[in-house]
């Protein structure tokens, strides 16, 4: 079954490697078609030739210096989707396990796709960088399900919120209230139901689009055993520290500038919980925000966080 895979990848360098280990891992590497966008400095040598065959492989290269963040970055590459049947968008630093495009699709399956409208996502147990190799620390079999930081409130600036995974010991899939945009799996048609929003940039990205796509009627989930690793930018995981959008070299050599445009996402989320109308980038009306609050525990119109928004949904 056709799978197109998002990658925005920002002066990443081990692109190429994520690409090379998803196909070598895939079940069916032919149906695979990757789209990507690589930011990086003028005159960078683009993805070579064939790889990553037999995957088809779509790319635009990007001068770092016109890079507007990582969700217009994302926009674009999924402007490459191509009608497949499958929709995966991934970060430019991840690993994979055999087999896994089947058990995303297996799975999805299990719960109703791609006829119903559901995503599955997560974030991802990290890989760590060991004597020049990427190694596992996986946590579970069972379920990584994201829910609000202990401690974490609203800001009375913004409503931007922090999320982690926690662990849920079960071999079923668990209902979700939020997504992790470095791995986001759902049917194809997702691409044209719940286009990329462009003018987000980074924070709030991922509440903006799992209230999207909460209020059009699409089923969250975090499935066991998540076939997919991240290698995180901390210091825990025994890699450089890659480059991100807002480094501050980078950014000398840009007119606009990383916290405009963080201005101007928090203002379109707070926008966004409004209830503003923002075009295809607004709210669905077959759900409403007191509703995601209710199921979530996160209530935007009153700015409070219940118990519930800190602990994961229970099993259907």
């Amino acid at each position: 079954m056709p799978l197109f895979v998002s990658i925005a990848s920002y002066c990443d360098p081990l692109l190429t490697a994520t690409l090379q280990r998803a196909v070598a891992t895939a079940a069916q590497p032919r149906h695979l078609h990757f789209g990507v966008v690589d930011q990086s400095p003028v005159g960078s040598p683009r993805i070579p030739a064939p790889a990553p065959a037999p995957a088809r492989l779509s790319q635009v290269q990007l001068d770092l210096r016109d890079a507007r963040g990582p969700c217009w970055a994302r926009a674009i590459a999924m402007s490459l989707y191509d009608g497949e049947e499958w929709f995966l968008q991934l970060d430019a630093h991840m690993d994979f396990d055999p087999g896994w495009d089947e058990r995303l699709i297996a799975q999805a399956q299990a719960l109703g796709a791609p006829r119903q409208r559901l995503v599955i996502s997560s974030y991802p147990d990290a890989l760590r960088v060991v004597a020049g190799q990427l190694v596992r620390r996986p946590t579970t079999p069972g379920v990584l399900a994201q829910v609000v930081k202990p401690g974490s409130r609203f800001e009375p600036g913004h409503p931007v919120l922090g999320f982690e995974a926690h662990v849920v010991e079960t071999d079923r899939a668990l209902p979700a209230f939020h997504v992790g945009a470095g791995c986001l799996f759902a049917p194809g048609w997702i691409t044209q139901a719940v286009p990329y929003d462009p003018w987000l940039y980074f924070h709030g990205e991922e509440q903006a689009l799992a209230l999207r796509l909460y209020t059009r009627g699409w089923e969250l989930f975090h499935m066991p055993g998540l076939p997919i690793h991240h290698l995180y930018n901390d210091a825990a995981s025994g890699a450089p520290a890659r480059p991100l959008h807002w480094n501050a070299q980078h950014e000398a050599q840009r007119e606009v500038r990383w916290w405009a445009l963080e201005q101007r996402a928090r203002a379109r989320l707070q926008a966004l919980v409004e209830g503003q109308d923002l075009g295809v980038y607004g709210l669905g009306q077959e759900r409403s925000v007191a509703q995601f609050a209710a199921f979530s525990g996160i209530d935007y119109a009153a700015r409070t966080l219940a118990p519930s928004a800190f602990v994961p949904r229970a099993a259907a």
